[in-house]
């Protein structure tokens, strides 16, 4: 920003003008590019419970059930663990395993998967 202002300050007034034009152009390109792939990013709540309606019988089997609790912006998921799968020992590791890795290899924009 400083070097703007410098750059801008050197420069005479009739370049003042379509400089900085081309610079707010620039930003509004750049602002609609980012808004656009955050849309493509964005996971919605029935891409992840399509996801764990396939992982859950292999929990269910175990006497366990997760709940979806939420999906944030920033690609976590929130979930809740039920029945014997809520008090197990090995809570962590079928989160990471059981949940995560199945949901990050079918919904790439997951960046984590969190017990509520």
């Amino acid at each position: 920003f400083r070097f703007f202002r410098r750059f801008q300050s050197i420069l005479s007034w009739p370049y003042k003008l379509p400089l900085t034009r081309i610079c707010l152009n620039a930003l509004g390109r750049l602002a609609d590019s980012i808004q656009m792939e955050l849309q493509t990013r964005r996971i919605t709540l029935k891409q992840v419970e399509a996801v764990l309606d396939r992982l859950r019988p292999g929990l269910i089997a175990d006497g366990g059930n997760v709940e979806l609790v939420g999906v944030e912006a920033d690609g976590t998921v929130r979930v809740s663990m039920q029945g014997a799968c809520a008090q197990c020992p090995a809570q962590t590791s079928t989160l990471r395993v059981g949940l995560e890795e199945p949901l990050r290899k079918a919904l790439p924009g997951i960046s984590a998967v969190i017990p509520v």
